[in-house]
């Protein structure tokens, strides 16, 4: 039997691999290529998860200066603010569900208006 039809071949080139009988690539760059292809997806759609959370944490606190503000909510809108996107939310005793974006929030009051706030219990 020819030794060169046994031979086990890189997944990313193609090219043949020689070394220990448990090496899958025939270099790092090529394990590197292989798996960065492999997880691109996911990579690119955290990736742009964590863009917009950071992008809305930047708005709210951009525009709450002292702590707490009342602002209308087309203002975050102009500024670019997704409101699909938070990272908790927190329910007071009576009902009222503010929104995070890790410690910038936001609670929705009446006639399209905002109050913002800063979340201060944060573990460290």
């Amino acid at each position: 039997m020819d030794n060169l039809t046994n031979q086990r071949q890189c997944p990313e080139c193609e090219r043949p691999i020689f070394g220990r009988a448990d090496k899958k690539f025939c270099s790092d760059a090529c394990r590197n290529a292989f798996n960065n292809r492999m997880n691109s997806d996911t990579t690119n759609f955290v990736r742009n998860v964590n863009n917009t959370l950071r992008k809305n944490r930047r708005i709210l606190l951009d525009l709450q200066t002292l702590g707490k503000a009342k602002i209308h909510r087309d203002k975050l809108l102009k500024a670019g603010f997704d409101f699909d996107f938070f990272t908790n939310t927190y329910e007071t005793k009576i009902g009222e569900i503010y929104k995070y974006c890790y410690d910038q929030g936001y609670l929705i009051l009446d006639d399209g208006y905002l109050m913002l706030t800063v979340k201060q219990n944060f573990p460290e």
